[in-house]
């Protein structure tokens, strides 16, 4: 009898593994051939699923920020510590995140950055997850801000 597979789920956990391909080998460096051998597919497989590279990014982008969703500071706490503690859950792989990013978005024009679904799904979320902190007038700035203070605790080394 051949094999019931839930396409979705299965579609899904590729996708959750491949993320962590992406975010060790960059997106420059991952072709559909060697994230297929890390995921024990073949190649064809895995195109099964998602036709092109960018709609495997994409999947990734939803499994990674759909994880985001789920870090929830304590409700209890100040805006303040609010703040910090995202901080905190965004701190551990945000160097590793941030070099995807950029290698991701290397070459492309601002019209096609703005245009890509990819960082309008990253960005949509991460300004959500900080309006609901902050609220919708000052989640740009406290985000800016938050964005800010990772780069500058990774570019000091702390």
């Amino acid at each position: 009898m051949p094999k019931i597979v839930d396409h979705d789920a299965h579609s899904q956990d590729l996708a959750r593994r491949a993320a962590e391909y992406f975010s060790h080998h960059g997106y420059a460096g991952s072709s559909m051939r060697k994230i297929a051998a890390h995921l024990g597919l073949s190649k064809s497989a895995l195109y099964h699923y998602f036709p092109t590279k960018e709609a495997l990014f994409l999947a990734c982008t939803h499994q990674v920020m759909g994880s985001l969703t789920a870090l929830v500071p304590a409700p209890d706490a100040t805006e303040a510590q609010k703040l910090a503690q995202l901080k905190d859950m965004l701190k551990p792989g945000f160097a590793r995140e941030m070099a995807l990013i950029f290698d991701y978005l290397r070459g492309k024009s601002a019209e096609e950055i703005a245009a890509d679904e990819a960082m309008q799904l990253a960005l949509s979320t991460y300004r959500r997850a900080v309006a609901g902190i902050v609220g919708e007038d000052a989640a740009e700035t406290a985000l800016a801000q938050l964005l800010g203070t990772l780069l500058l605790d990774f570019m000091s080394g702390r």
